[in-house]
């Protein structure tokens, strides 16, 4: 895998003109973006169909999280849209995330189609222990989100959405095959936002991190080729 199908760019914004306009000036050097809830709420499934027409992959960013059926039955849908990712929270549950499973694997199968990489969020980027302890969690950041990813590989997902902070130890317990994508990477010369668990691109990479996530630092710069292309040159 080459750098340019490392890097994820965010298509953080609110319209479907802009969102295809970004597409437009990174699809030389970004082969993946993430549609997010922000975009598909405002555009639809359409987006995703958009972004394949210009020959990209979609990595569906919706983070579902409901009962079992309900999650699957969402799951069947990412899978007839051809996305190439999307995720669910791993804290939904086993039950949810075999079901989630088994039903990408037969609706790949029943429409002949590439089966989607199916990752589990652990614990968002802009948490701290802090925020873990208001939410009733009492173990340390390593711990939950170590156990989440455990969950995940059992219950047959490819991988977790996991901040820099943790990349080695998910590495270590779960191997090389697992998929980590890691967001809340900031490049040396980006503001940090509102992330708390952050890392540069390279740092990132290093640590084990198979894909990056990166938003603003591109999106917002006043040529996004140029900042993309200044990640891609921090990871290597």
């Amino acid at each position: 895998m080459n750098n340019k199908e490392r890097l994820i760019v965010a298509l953080d914004v609110d319209t479907k003109e802009k969102a295809l306009a970004l597409v437009d000036k990174l699809k030389k050097d970004v082969k993946i973006f993430k549609v997010g809830s922000e975009l598909f709420t405002s555009c639809g499934p359409e987006i995703v169909q958009e972004v394949h027409n210009i020959g990209c992959a979609v990595f569906l960013d919706l983070k579902f999280h409901d009962i079992p059926n309900t999650v699957a039955r969402s799951a069947a849908s990412a899978v007839k849209l051809g996305v190439f990712m999307f995720n669910v929270h791993a804290s939904g549950g086993t039950d949810m995330m075999k079901k989630v499973a088994a039903a990408v694997s037969e609706e790949a199968k029943k429409l002949k189609a590439a089966r989607p990489k199916v990752i589990a969020v652990t614990v968002l980027t802009s948490m701290d222990e802090n925020n873990l302890k208001k939410v009733g969690v009492d173990d340390n950041m390593e711990t939950q989100v170590l156990r989440l990813a455990k969950l995940a590989k059992e219950s047959g997902l490819d991988g977790v959405v996991a901040s820099a902070v943790e990349i080695k130890p998910i590495r270590a317990a779960l191997g090389k095959a697992f998929i980590i994508v890691t967001p809340g990477v900031r490049p040396s010369w980006a503001a940090v936002n509102d992330q708390k668990r952050i890392a540069t691109p390279k740092e990132a990479i290093d640590s084990g991190a198979d894909f990056i996530v990166v938003g603003r630092p591109i999106i917002e710069a006043s040529d996004p080729a140029e900042a993309a292309r200044k990640v891609l040159k921090e990871i290597e």
